[in-house]
Formats: structure tokens, sequence, C-alpha cells
């Protein structure tokens, strides 16, 4: 892997529950880590993204709306992401960016003014690591219990426990954990982890035109 520019997560079963074509906000639950994981790649001045497939857009069971007040929530309990960026497209419309095709990932390394070669893409499920691989990046496993098994074992070299510990390892291969790096700040407020100016929260912008299992 190129030098570590950047972190992306998928959503459902990575960083929050996974609940099914989940449009209530009241219904987003943070997965043990998560928040952690933001925070430890953050630190270390890396911006971080959220990578996913919606498909329930496309069909019909979701609105683009329900999708991102979701998002907006889940980026309330991690303490705040640089980029959202999800497919809403059904799984047969033969979209360039539903997992495991690369557009989602393009789309947020541009997002956040960085080469996809340089991010780290971690998710549950191989549609998550081919996504990576097809834009450059690297993808790394955390599988939970509705991971594959033929999955988990395809993917056994490029895998962690749990998403806390995928984001500390990848850091200290990068050399990034040792004496730590100055965190981001913002030059309006100079917070500690703040977005880099120009990154939006989610919520603002058209979603990537890029949906999981069957997201």
């Amino acid at each position: 892997m190129n030098r570590l520019t950047a972190v992306l997560f998928d959503r459902d079963g990575t960083l929050v529950r996974d609940v099914p074509y989940n449009g209530d906000p009241g219904r987003v639950r943070l997965l043990p880590g998560a928040a952690a994981a933001v925070a430890l790649a953050r630190s270390a001045g890396l911006p971080t993204g959220v990578v996913s497939n919606q498909s329930g857009i496309g069909r019909g069971l979701l609105t683009v709306d329900q999708v991102l007040r979701v998002d907006e929530r889940a980026d309330e309990l991690l303490g705040g992401v640089d980029t959202w960026v999800f497919c809403p497209h059904a799984p047969d419309a033969g979209c360039a960016c539903r997992k495991p095709r690369p557009g989602l990932i393009r789309t947020a390394a541009a997002r956040l003014g960085v080469e996809p070669a340089g991010c780290l893409v971690i998710g549950d499920i191989a549609a998550d690591v081919l996504a990576a691989r097809a834009a450059g990046a690297r993808g790394v496993l955390v599988p939970n219990a509705a991971t594959a098994p033929a999955e988990v074992a395809r993917f056994a070299m490029d895998s962690a426990p749990d998403v806390l510990t995928a984001v500390r390892a990848a850091l200290a291969e990068a050399g990034l954990l040792a004496g730590g790096r100055t965190p981001v700040r913002d030059a309006a407020d100079g917070r500690p982890g703040a977005r880099p100016p120009g990154v939006r929260p989610p919520g603002h912008g058209t979603p990537a035109p890029a949906g999981r299992r069957s997201r």
C-alpha cells in the first residue's frame, strides 16, 4: 500500500448495527469500537469517509432523504466523519459505483483530496475489499456473524477482528502511531479533529452516483 492518506469505512455492519434498509435515525446504534476507530484515524491527521451501498433507494424501500438522515445521526454518534458517499442503485442497475465496483472509493477519495491508492477501506463483506482493490486502495475485512465463512477464509490475510484494531494496525504499519501526528485542525476554529476546510458533512451536496450483500 502507498502512503496512508485516508480511512474509508463501510457503514452497516462495520460502523453501525446492520438494520436492513433502515430509514429511521432512531434505530442507529454504533458497533463497539466504531467511534474510537474514527477518532484514532483523525488523531493521526487522516481524513475519514463512509462508503455504503444503499440499494433500498433503487428498490423503492427508502428515500434519499431517509438515508441522509440516518447518515446524519450516525455522523453525530461517531463524532464527525469528513465525507459520506452512497450508491442508491439496485443491484441490477449496472452502475459503476455499487461495491464491489470502485466508484464509491474513487468519489470519496476525490472529495477528500487524496488518491485512492492511499486509502484504507474497512468493511465486513467481500464487496468492500474487492471495491478497494478495484480502486487501487487497500481493503481490510472485519467479519461479523453475517459475513459468509467463504469470505472470511478468502480474506484471512487482509482481515482484523474489529474496526478499531484494523485502524490501529494500519496506522502502526504506516508509522503514524509512534510519536503520533498533529491532529487535523480547521483554520476557522482550531478545534482538533474538525473537518478540513471544504469538506461537507452528510446532508449537503449531491449523493454520489453510486448501495452489500443486497443493500
